[in-house]
This record gives structure tokens, C-alpha cells and sequence, in this order.
């Protein structure tokens, strides 16, 4: 079984900086992609930021430069910079790898549980 376990939410000023982190474990063989993703209330989710296993990184348009995704050496753990935050990305933040395990399928993507991030005065 692969596990994720995200860090890092909680309410932050409006211009403010929030670091994310989700640490994957478990049964990995390969590392295929990761990412963030977002569900605001009533929204539906959406992409935040990608990054491939060669560590090149995608970008949402509405990221315009504020956030950074990177991961260190082994990509086993994963954040999200987040700057110059807005109310408007008040939402629940997930974190998704995609993984190969020791049973020779395909890669699947696993999610985390999800980290509540709240920019609010």
C-alpha cells in the first residue's frame, strides 16, 4: 500500500506565505508525476501545479508566479510554496502522486487526505 500524509494548512492573512507537504510511503517502486490540487466550497476541484518525475514543473493560470512546487532528492516528499495569498485561494489542498508498486501493474495515482488552507483577515 502506498500512503500520503499532507502538512502545512491552516488560516493565513491575505498577502501572506503558507508552505504545504506531503510525504509519501508505503510500497514504491517508481515515481511517475506529482502534483497539488484544490476544492474551494460548492467548486469543483482543480489543478494547482504538476511537476513530472524529471522535475519540471506546470502551473495553473491563476498560480500567476505566487507558488512554487518542488520535492526533495528521492521525491518522496513534496510541497507547495504558496505567496502573496489571496481569499480567493481558500480551498481544500490535495496531493497526488502517481505510483508503480511492487505488484507490476500500472502506475495509479494516490491521493492525500487533504489539508484545509483558510486566507481570511
Amino acid at each position: 500500500q502506498v500512503h500520503l500524509v499532507e502538512s502545512g494548512g491552516g488560516l493565513v492573512q491575505p498577502g501572506g506565505s503558507m508552505r504545504l507537504s506531503c510525504v509519501a510511503s508505503g510500497d514504491i517502486v517508481g515515481i511517475y508525476g506529482m502534483g497539488w490540487y484544490r476544492q474551494a466550497p460548492g467548486k469543483r476541484r482543480e489543478l494547482v501545479a504538476t511537476m513530472t518525475s524529471s522535475g519540471i514543473p506546470t502551473y495553473a493560470d491563476f498560480v500567476e508566479g505566487r507558488f512554487t512546487i518542488s520535492s526533495d532528492d528521492g521525491k518522496t516528499t513534496m510541497y507547495l510554496d504558496m505567496n502573496s495569498l489571496k481569499a480567493e485561494d481558500t480551498a481544500v489542498y490535495y496531493c497526488i502522486y502517481r505510483i508503480a508498486d511492487s505488484g507490476g501493474g500500472h502506475p495509479a495515482d494516490h491521493w492525500g487526505q487533504g489539508t484545509q488552507v483558510t486566507v481570511s483577515s
